[in-house]
C-alpha cells in the first residue's frame, strides 16, 4: 500500500522527524537524573523503560536503572542516542521525564499547605537501615522497609526531610541454602557507582570528610547521597584511607560483628549524622529516631549547647525538645544494652566534652541513675532525650508503657508518656505493574495520590465500579505470575526434587490451588514452622483434590540464629522428603523482589508470631491492595484492622502468659480457621466459577485498609502530632 493511502495521521507518526542532538543529550541527561533518583522504584512506566532497554541486565542486576544505563551508555555512547531515535520509544521517555519532572517540582503539595516550618528546617529521620529496593540491599527486615516507606511518603507528601543512616559496602547478607539444606550467608560487595548514590563533595571537588572520636581516636567517614524522590538520604561510610583497616569495616555491615562493632556503628550514626548535618547547614527541627540506634545523637546535640556555655542539664532540656522517638521493640532482651567499660572506652575523650562525671552520662542509659550495675541502653537515652515517644501500633503502645513505666516514678502505666502511631506501608511501592495498571484504569491518571483516600477504597464494594470477575481474572493472574517466578526461582537454586526433569519443574505448584504464603525474619518468635504441628492433617489438606491447598515460604535468619536456622532447614527439608512434595516451597534469598511476587501472588498472608511480640508488622498491609487476604493472629496492626469481614484471625483478643499453651491453643486455631473458614469459602463456587464469599472478604479488605495502614497516613500523623505539636 502506498504511504498517500494511510490515514493522514499515520502517516504523520511514520514521518516523525529524528530528535536533534540537543534533544538527545536532554533526554540522556534526564534519563540519567531519573535512574539515580528511587523514585523510579514506584514508577512501573519508568522501570518499563530502564528493563526495555537491557531486559538481561535489569534481571541480572536486581532491577538496577544505573547498571542499566552504565550498560548501554557507558561503554557505547551511542546506543543509547541510536534507541531514542525510535519515535515511539523516545516519546515515551519523555512522558515520563516529564512525569518526574512535574513531581519534582510540585510546589502545591500535603505539607506545604499544613508544615511549611519543616521545609527550610527539616525533619531528619535517623535509622540504622533503610529499605528501598532489592537494587540496594541495606536493610535487614521489617525496620527498614518501614523506614523507607516513610522516606518515599515524606516526598509524596513534600515534607522537609532528610534521611540518616549506614552504608554498609557488603549490605545485608545473601542467602543460599546448601546441600543440609542449612542457611549459608555471603556478603558480595556494593559498588557505589552502580547505584543510585552520588558521593557528598565539598565546593572543591573532592569528597565531604567529617570525623567522630571512638575509643579516643579520630574515626572518619564519608558520605552518599540518595534522592527519593524529593527526600534526602544521607548513608555515612567508614571505608575511607585516613582509617585504619579496622575502622574501615564498621560500616561493612548490617548490624554485624561483636558489640564493640555495634555501639561504634551507633557512634557513628548519631554522633556523626548530626556533625554532617552541621556541616551541610542542615538544621533539622527535628531529630527523629527510628529505634535507639540512634540515641547518641542525644549527646552530640547536649555537647553543642554545653559549647555555648550552657550546662548539662540545659543541653539535655534543650535536646529534648528537638528530638522524637519511635520504638519498634516489645521485649526487653531486644533493645541495645551496653556495659559501662565499653560505653566509656569507646566514648573515649568524646566525654570529656560533656563537662560532667561519666556517671552522668551513664545515668542517662539506665532506668535507674544510682545502679551501677545496670547496663547502658539506648532506648532509656532516647526516652530521657526525646520530647514525645510512640509505640507502632495501639498494642505496642500499651506493652512499651508497661515496660518502661519504672522510668516514670510516681505515674500510672497508663500515663506514661509513649503513645501510639501505626505503622503503614507505601501502597504504589509494593505494586507490581499489572496491579498499578488495575488501579489506574479505575481510578485514573490520579490513581497514586487517591488510593491514599479511605473514601475512594469504599468504591470497591460497588459491583457496578469493579465486578467479581474483574477481581478474580486479577488474582488469578498474580497467582499464576508468582507459581512461575516460584518454579523459575528454583530451577534457578537447583535443589528442587525434580532436578532432572523440566516438565515436572513446570508442574511445581498448581495454578488452581488456594495459594498461602509465609515471608519475613525467621526469628522464632514468629513462628514459621506453627502450620505443621499438626502435620499428618496439614497433609490430608493439602492432598485433597477438589480442594488443593499449597504453601510458599521464604525468609532469612539472623546469621547468629541458630534456632531460626533451624526453622528454615525444617521446612526445606519437609519440601523436598515429605508427603508435601511439590506443594511446599521455600525460595532462597528474600528480598524485596521476592517479597512484591509473594504479597501480590499469595491468596492467604499467613502471620502468627507468639502475641504480643509483633509491634506492628507491615508485611500483612503490603497484601491488601492486591486481593490477598490475611490469616493472622490478632497482634500488632491486624488487631486494629479485622473487623470480622475483611480476612480472618487466628484465636481471641487475648493470649495466655504460658508460651506452651499460647503454642499449642494458636496451632489449634489456626488448624480451625485455615478448615472450616478459609478452605471452605476459597472453594465455594458459583454456577461460574466465582468464589462469592471469598470475593466479598477481599471487598471488605480493599475498602477497610490500604486506605488506612499506608504511609501517607501514618507519616501525616507524626507531622501533626509529634513533628509539630511534640506529641500535645
Amino acid at each position: 500500500m502506498p504511504v498517500d493511502s494511510f490515514p493522514s495521521c499515520l502517516v504523520q507518526n511514520m514521518k516523525s522527524e529524528p530528535l536533534t542532538q540537543k534533544e538527545v543529550k536532554e533526554i540522556v541527561a534526564g534519563l540519567n537524573k531519573m535512574a539515580r533518583n528511587l523514585w523510579w522504584t514506584w514508577n512501573n512506566e519508568a522501570q518499563e523503560i530502564f528493563e526495555s532497554l537491557s531486559p538481561r541486565t535489569w534481571q541480572n542486576q536486581y532491577h538496577n536503572a544505573v547498571a542499566v544505563l552504565r550498560e548501554v551508555s557507558e561503554w557505547n555512547a551511542y546506543e543509547l542516542r541510536a534507541r531514542l531515535q525510535n519515535p515511539h520509544f523516545a516519546q515515551k521517555v519523555k512522558a515520563v521525564l516529564k512525569k518526574f519532572d512535574n513531581y519534582m517540582t510540585r510546589q502545591d503539595t500535603w505539607a506545604a499547605a499544613n508544615a511549611p516550618q519543616l521545609q527550610n528546617n527539616p525533619v531528619a529521620y535517623f535509622s540504622a537501615e533503610f529499605g528501598f529496593h532489592e537494587s540496594l540491599p541495606i536493610a535487614a527486615g521489617g525496620l527498614g522497609m518501614l523506614a523507607g516507606d516513610h522516606t518515599k511518603s515524606a516526598s509524596d507528601l513534600g515534607l522537609g526531610f532528610v534521611g540518616i543512616t549506614l552504608f554498609y559496602r557488603d549490605g545485608y547478607f545473601q542467602q543460599t541454602i546448601n546441600n543440609d539444606n542449612w542457611q549459608v550467608e555471603y556478603y558480595p560487595q556494593l559498588n557505589p557507582r552502580n547505584l543510585a548514590m552520588e558521593p557528598v563533595l565539598k565546593s572543591d571537588g573532592d569528597p565531604l570528610l567529617c570525623e567522630v572520636d571512638i575509643m579516643g581516636q579520630p574515626v572518619f567517614f564519608r558520605a552518599w547521597k540518595t534522592m527519593v524522590g524529593r527526600s534526602t538520604l544521607f548513608l555515612l561510610d567508614t571505608n575511607v584511607d585516613q582509617n585504619s583497616g579496622n575502622l574501615r569495616e564498621i560500616t561493612a555491615r548490617v548490624y554485624g560483628g561483636d558489640v564493640t562493632t555495634r555501639i561504634m556503628q551507633e557512634i557513628v550514626l548519631g554522633i556523626g549524622g548530626v556533625k554532617l548535618l552541621r556541616f551541610l547547614g542542615i538544621n533539622p527541627s527535628v531529630f527523629h529516631m527510628n529505634e535507639g540506634h540512634s540515641a547518641f545523637l542525644v549527646l552530640e546535640l547536649i555537647r553543642e549547647q554545653v559549647m555555648m556555655g550552657k550546662t548539662f542539664e540545659e543541653g539535655l532540656k534543650e535536646a529534648a525538645n528537638h528530638a522524637v522517638f519511635t520504638t519498634h521493640t516489645p521485649v526487653p532482651a531486644g533493645h541495645d544494652r551496653f556495659n559501662e567499660g565499653l560505653v566509656r572506652y569507646a566514648l573515649g575523650s568524646y566525654a570529656t566534652k560533656l563537662k560532667v562525671p561519666f556517671s552522668k552520662i551513664m545515668g542517662l542509659g539506665r532506668v535507674d541513675p544510682e545502679d551501677n550495675d545496670e547496663l547502658f541502653c539506648m532506648t532509656v537515652l532516647a526516652l530521657k532525650g526525646s520530647r514525645c515517644a510512640n509505640g507502632v501500633s495501639e498494642l505496642h503502645g500499651q506493652v512499651s508503657r508497661k515496660m518502661w513505666k519504672d522510668l516514670y516514678p510516681g505515674k500510672k502505666e497508663e500515663e506514661v508518656p509513649i503513645g501510639h502511631i501505626t505503622n503503614g506501608v507505601h501502597l504504589a511501592g509494593w505494586m507490581k505493574g499489572c496491579v498499578a495498571k488495575f488501579y489506574e484504569d479505575k481510578l485514573g491518571a490520579e490513581w497514586q495520590e487517591l488510593i491514599n483516600d479511605p473514601e475512594v477504597w469504599k468504591n470497591f464494594l460497588d459491583e457496578d465500579f469493579v465486578t467479581d470477575e474483574e477481581i478474580w481474572a486479577l488474582r488469578y493472574q498474580l497467582r499464576r505470575e508468582l507459581i512461575e517466578f516460584a518454579r523459575r526461582r528454583l530451577l534457578a537454586q537447583g535443589k528442587n526434587m525434580a532436578r532432572d526433569s523440566f516438565v515436572e519443574f513446570d508442574r511445581l505448584l498448581d495454578p488452581n490451588a488456594l495459594t498461602i504464603g509465609f515471608a519475613r525474619r525467621f526469628a522464632t518468635y514468629k513462628r514459621a514452622v506453627l502450620i505443621f504441628e499438626r502435620f499428618d492433617e496439614i497433609v490430608k489438606l493439602v492432598k485433597d483434590p477438589m480442594r488443593p491447598v499449597q504453601f510458599i515460604f521464604a525468609g532469612k535468619a539472623h546469621p547468629r540464629d541458630d534456632e531460626g536456622k533451624r526453622y528454615i532447614q525444617n521446612i526445606i527439608h519437609r519440601s523436598k522428603y515429605s508427603e508435601l512434595n511439590g506443594r511446599l516451597v521455600f525460595l532462597e534469598n528474600y528480598d524485596v523482589h521476592v517479597a512484591r511476587q509473594m504479597v501480590s501472588g499469595c491468596d492467604v498472608w499467613l502471620n502468627n508470631p507468639r502475641r504480643p511480640l509483633e509491634a506492628s508488622g507491615t508485611s500483612g498491609q503490603k497484601t491488601c491492595t492486591n486481593g490477598c487476604l490475611n490469616l493472622s493472629i490478632l497482634d500488632g496492626w491486624w488487631r486494629e484492622g479485622y473487623d470480622g469481614t475483611n480476612g480472618f484471625a487466628i484465636g481471641e483478643d487475648s493470649n495466655p502468659d504460658n508460651v506452651q499453651e499460647q503454642d499449642r491453643i494458636d496451632s489449634e486455631n489456626l488448624f480451625r480457621t485455615l478448615t472450616e473458614q478459609v478452605v471452605p469459602e476459597f472453594f465455594d463456587r458459583s454456577a461460574n466459577g466465582i468464589p462469592k464469599l471469598w470475593i466479598k472478604r477481599i471487598r471488605r479488605s480493599l475498602a477497610t485498609l490500604p486506605g488506612q495502614f499506608n504511609t501517607s497516613r501514618m507519616v501525616k500523623e507524626y507531622v501533626q502530632k509529634y513533628y509539630l505539636n511534640g506529641g500535645k
